[in-house]
């Protein structure tokens, strides 16, 4: 029990519960050579998005023209088949026209990629 009534103690004491320097902020962390730190620009990103309507579409074909990725979670769609093929028919024309890729990457998961980036379908297994 002595090893409970330490810092209690020091705490009693008006002493710090812990020490500071045992405690990293994440958000000041950065790496040599790692874009996209605080204040700098940067040119492309990965955004993630649910769809829930056939309609949800159009705003998420416009990040695809816009260069970004998309990783979209139909999973709300999941048992309606006839919406389910109108949408990746829109997201087929519409990355088509953009010159990039859409795949299936997971289980109710598309990916949706603008110019000059290819989707490998391929998976890299892990060893067991």
């Amino acid at each position: 029990m002595a090893f409970i009534k330490k810092p209690f103690k020091r705490l009693a004491e008006g002493g710090a519960a812990a020490e500071a320097d045992t405690y990293i902020d994440l958000a000041e962390l950065t790496f040599e050579g790692e874009g996209g730190a605080l204040g700098e620009p940067v040119e492309h990103l990965v955004k993630v998005a649910e769809i829930y309507r056939y309609e949800d579409v159009a705003d998420l074909t416009t990040h695809v023209y816009n260069g970004n990725l998309l990783l979209i979670d139909y999973t709300s769609l999941a048992s309606d088949e006839l919406a389910l093929k109108r949408i990746t028919a829109e997201l087929k024309s519409a990355v088509r026209d953009c010159g990039g890729d859409v795949a299936v990457v997971g289980k109710n998961i598309l990916m949706a990629t603008p110019a000059g980036v290819k989707i490998d379908r391929a998976k890299i297994k892990g060893n067991l």
